[in-house]
């Protein structure tokens, strides 16, 4: 608002009008100064206006810049686009058409194997019709009448192969020494297991390839059990596929398991034990003895699953090398053949605890074994049919006698399993035989060796082998107070009669 002086007012006047606005000594009221302070605030403003505006140009040229910087941006960020676009397009036009000619390619496959197989099927009934008609138009014709030829016949799905090796063994003028050198058996006991299992294993004709004979598949299954040869090896030799040979070993052994065990694996029967109770009293002096136990460990590639329970730390430990094993325990006649067996527990597992996992342990607690010992290692415990020697320190001369009659009688498992392995090596080291499969294997190798007992077949002394199971005494080794007086009465009569030996006496 301007302010202009008026001279008509009194000094009274201006004094109460100073009152009311303080403010106006800035104004030169009177006329004399103007608008002093007027001037003065626009000097002022005049002067802050330089720094405001520098600011403010600052700012309109940062937000320029930003926004030029988002414009390329957004276009530098269509271009990308636009190119993946371009390539996704390229790609996925490549990859339909792959596909169509892939699908292409199958159906004319399918085409031409459709068109093959009824070539093949029309071939056959036809090479069958020719031989119906020449058979039967010989059949009809005169003598001396010409017999019209067949056509040349082509055997499908069969690779020719080397056979010379299988041939050689399978003449009938090949030596006893040299099968049995090779089978681990002679050719009268090879012969009956293939008339054994003659209904078992054979296959019929087809009219694409012969079946493969019963003697040659049982061939390949005892000759890949004796030798733990690669199965690369055995088809080489007889003359068949891999997968071929691997299939007929496992065929071979459940035919052996499921033919064979029955009749040459058994827990005796009450006469046959009667039998066996007195001969091993006639050799070791312990009366009711009805068996000799033993528990041994086979190799075996570390599991894919479990591993840490197949672990075998004791053969770890003196072999210095890593070492997985699977069980195999066995209860043995006099004569060294097999009665009993329970295979396939995994090897951390110490004697006694595979022996209460066992259908011997489950007969025994049936009251099956009544009036029975089965004769034990230290690996085993003490119970009131489990016969086992003293463990403890110091002992007396009695129990010296007692553990070793025991020994003897031990030693007779130990020794089965020793020819057990020697005749059949596939044992002996790490198979490539999956470990489901891997008990019917087993159970196929007991029977066999059960087989070559009873018959009496020699083993050569060169295939003899070595039996190093540690022997861990069972935390518990005394199971029944009952066995331990008997075991002690049973010591008192070794010594006291005469029948520990001279050591003793």
């Amino acid at each position: 608002m301007e302010i202009k002086s008026f001279p008509f007012l009194s000094q009274e006047d201006y004094s109460h009008f100073y009152t009311l606005f303080p403010d106006m000594d800035d104004f030169d009221i009177t006329g004399e100064g103007g608008l002093k302070k007027r001037r003065r605030k626009e000097d002022d403003s005049n002067n802050n206006n330089g720094p405001m505006s520098d600011i403010l140009t600052t700012l309109i040229l940062l937000d320029e810049e930003e926004k030029q910087e988002q414009e390329e941006f957004f276009v530098q960020t269509q271009q990308e686009k636009s190119i993946l676009e371009a390539n996704h397009r390229q790609k996925t036009r490549a990859m339909n058409e792959y596909l169509s000619d892939l699908q292409q390619n199958h159906a004319q496959s399918d085409e031409l194997d459709q068109s093959r197989a009824k070539r093949t099927h029309q071939s056959a009934f036809a090479a069958a019709a020719v031989a119906a008609e020449t058979a039967n138009s010989g059949a009809g014709s005169e003598p001396g009448s010409a017999v019209p030829a067949a056509g040349p016949h082509r055997r499908l799905w069969v690779k020719d192969r080397n056979k010379d090796w299988w041939d050689k063994y399978n003449n009938p003028n090949v030596s006893d020494d040299e099968f049995r050198e090779a089978f681990r058996m002679s050719k009268a006991t090879f012969d009956m297991i293939c008339e054994e299992l003659d209904s078992a294993v054979t296959k019929k004709n087809t009219m694409l390839r012969d079946a493969i004979p019963v003697r040659q598949r049982v061939a390949v299954c005892i000759w890949r059990l004796a030798t733990g040869e690669p199965l690369r090896l055995v088809s080489k030799r007889f003359g068949l596929g891999i997968s071929t040979c691997h299939k007929l070993v496992l065929e071979v052994c459940s035919a052996i398991k499921t033919v064979l065990m029955p009749k040459f694996l058994q827990w005796p029967d009450e006469n046959r034990m009667k039998g066996v109770k007195e001969e091993f009293e006639a050799s070791s002096g312990i009366p009711n003895v009805g068996g000799s136990m033993y528990t041994t460990h086979v190799p075996i590639i570390a599991p894919k699953v479990n591993v840490a329970a197949y672990f075998n730390k004791r053969h770890t430990e003196r072999n210095q090398k890593t070492s997985y094993s699977i069980t195999v325990q066995g209860v043995v006649d006099p004569r060294g053949v097999f009665t009993d067996v329970c295979i396939g527990w995994p090897g951390s597992m110490p004697d006694d605890q595979v022996l209460e996992k066992s259908a011997l342990f489950q007969r025994a607690n049936r009251g099956l074994l009544k009036d029975v010992w089965i004769v034990g290692n230290s690996g085993f415990p003490l119970t009131d049919w489990v016969l086992v020697p003293y463990t403890h320190q110091n002992l007396t001369w009695t129990q010296h006698a007692f553990n070793e009659k025991i020994g003897d009688v031990q030693r007779v498992a130990k020794d089965a399993f020793a020819k057990l392995k020697g005749r059949w090596s596939c044992l002996q080291k790490r198979t490539e035989v999956k470990l489901q499969d891997l008990p019917v294997v087993l159970g196929a190798c007991c029977v066999l060796h059960n087989i070559c007992a009873m018959r009496n077949e020699e083993l050569d002394a060169n295939l003899s082998f070595d039996i190093f199971d540690d022997e861990i005494v069972p935390e518990n080794s005394l199971r029944s107070a009952t066995s331990v007086q008997a075991r002690d009465h049973i010591a008192h009569n070794l010594l006291h009669h005469g029948l520990a030996g001279g050591a003793f006496l």
